[in-house]
């Protein structure tokens, strides 16, 4: 009973958070755009709009993926999201929007959190020999291959 209470007040939090970031950036609260947000905060996995669609016709049937892109592009404009975009044009969500970094699985695509940040003193040193540019962010993400997707042999490696 007791996680059942907890879950409820999480999702009240998570509705609560969404309307007022929507209200803030003169967004309008719809139950898409809740069912889209809920699942993404509710997971790890950094998924595809595909992916969401999927998951959000669970509880929406009837939803279409027009409307989980815009609901994915309206979340990330009010700064509950952030999209992940890579060189082939592909794009994944992540509900996590505080610091912390990536592994990208070259083999399947999927995207997993790493536990840790980078030391202060070398985002600093980065910072300074960025000349003529002013950092006010950055985005670590490592890439190789998951337990399933390890080429035959072993992959190559960057110290090899």
């Amino acid at each position: 009973m007791k996680e059942e209470q907890d879950i409820e007040v999480s999702s009240d939090a998570h509705e609560a958070q969404l309307r007022g970031a929507l209200e803030a950036s003169g967004q309008r609260f719809t139950d898409q755009r809740a069912a889209v947000y809920r699942y993404l905060v509710g997971t790890d996995i950094h998924p595809t709009a595909d992916e969401v669609l999927v998951a959000v016709r669970q509880e929406l049937p009837t939803i279409s993926l027009a409307t989980v892109y815009k609901s994915l592009e309206t979340l990330v404009g009010c700064g509950l999201a952030v999209k992940l975009t890579y060189t082939d044009d592909s794009s994944r969500y992540d509900g996590r929007t505080d610091p912390h970094h990536h592994a990208r699985c070259l083999g399947c695509g999927r995207v997993t959190d790493l536990p840790g940040q980078l030391p202060k003193r070398e985002i600093d040193a980065l910072r300074d020999r960025a000349s003529n540019f002013t950092v006010v962010g950055y985005r670590f993400e490592v890439s190789g291959y998951c337990a399933a997707c390890v080429p035959e042999g072993g992959p190559a490696r960057l110290d090899a």
